[in-house]
């Protein structure tokens, strides 16, 4: 057998981050226009491709991933899987990672920091990074998870992370104009879980336009943030008196419709309701929820995007994605102020 000629053991050698070295590039730039060439502009496309054939390189999707000290895998872990919300962030998320090389893995917390701590412990040794969606772990714990592998946030921040959030102070100005507009002069907020910290967040927004526009706001919770949530959320919210209900999220709003039509409270008729994440089902349920909404298959795309740079040992970045109110038929003009006793 003839033994390997000079060149061939020298490109044997050659790896991405040679390559990227030699380009001047991130070793995931130079990964992305190698493998997905359209997910870089055409000069840098052209450059690395270039740099890589005169050192010989060998594009190898698994050797990439060991020979940059990397797993080719990326873990995703969201509060509820079975969360309409979840499903373009999911898509978006695993679009990209593909794009990059890297396999996504998906866990369910099942709105638990228990659940969460064990899934990052069990992924952390097989992952090159996590991305937590809505993460219910305290910001010590989170601090901690990023020393031993990157960890970007989805709706949650936490100073030295990187993080995507959407607007909520925004949303919070939209609903309330919204509903002056209508004339209600109270709403009552039915929020979600005391550990989620865009609650706070969305509370806090709603109370400080609520303020300015002289709407009187109560807060009422912690409720579940699922359909069977909304029958005690509707409860309680409907003895509070007001004439508008926000829900934290839109399947709590759902349950909450839900349990007004068994009372026969008539929405927007009696009491107006909005969502927030305008979820798959919140456009054809009984009456089609207002509710707000945001990119979120591009956050699950962002999300990834911010963790790679991550490993390349990037400064962490915070992205606020816009919010918009889709108005449809849950609010209508405000209902004669009246007590309920139910």
């Amino acid at each position: 057998m003839n033994s390997p000629t000079k060149p061939e053991v020298a490109a044997a050698k050659v790896t991405l981050a040679d390559v990227a070295d030699e380009a001047g590039v991130a070793v995931s730039t130079a990964s992305r226009a190698l493998s997905n060439p359209d997910r870089v502009s055409a000069p840098t496309r052209h450059h690395v491709q270039s740099v890589a054939m005169r050192l010989g390189y060998r594009h190898n999707r698994m050797a990439t991933a060991l020979e940059a000290d990397r797993t080719p895998m990326l873990a995703l872990l969201v509060a509820d899987v079975t969360n309409p919300h979840n499903f373009g962030l999911i898509r978006g998320a695993e679009a990209q990672a593909r794009a990059a090389g890297y396999t996504l893995i998906i866990g369910n917390t099942q709105e638990s920091s228990e659940f969460e701590r064990a899934h990052a412990e069990r992924l952390g040794s097989a992952v090159a990074g996590f991305v937590l969606a809505s993460s219910r772990l305290p910001d010590d714990e989170l601090l901690e998870l990023a020393e031993l592998r990157p960890v970007v946030l989805y709706n949650r921040q936490v100073a030295g992370l990187p993080s995507v959030v959407s607007d909520s102070a925004d949303a919070g100005r939209q609903i309330i104009d919204h509903l002056a507009a209508l004339g209600h002069r109270s709403l009552t907020y039915l929020g979600g879980p005391a550990n989620a910290w865009v609650d706070g967040e969305r509370s806090r927004a709603l109370a400080e336009f609520a303020g300015r526009a002289g709407i009187k706001v109560m807060t009422r919770g912690p409720f579940a943030p699922t359909l069977e949530g909304g029958s005690a959320a509707a409860d309680i919210g409907l003895a509070s008196g007001t004439t508008a209900l926000v829900a934290f999220n839109d399947l709590l709003a759902i349950g909450v419709l839900q349990r007004l039509q068994h009372l026969g409270i008539e929405v927007p008729g009696e009491v107006s309701v909005v969502g927030f994440d305008d979820i798959f089902g919140s456009d054809f349920c009984h009456p089609p929820l207002s509710t707000v909404t945001a990119p979120v298959e591009q956050a699950g795309r962002t999300l990834i995007d911010l963790l790679l740079d991550a490993r390349d040992g990037r400064t962490a970045a915070r992205i606020v994605l816009p919010t918009v109110l889709r108005v449809r038929d849950s609010t209508g003009p405000a209902a004669a102020a009246a007590s309920r006793s139910r």
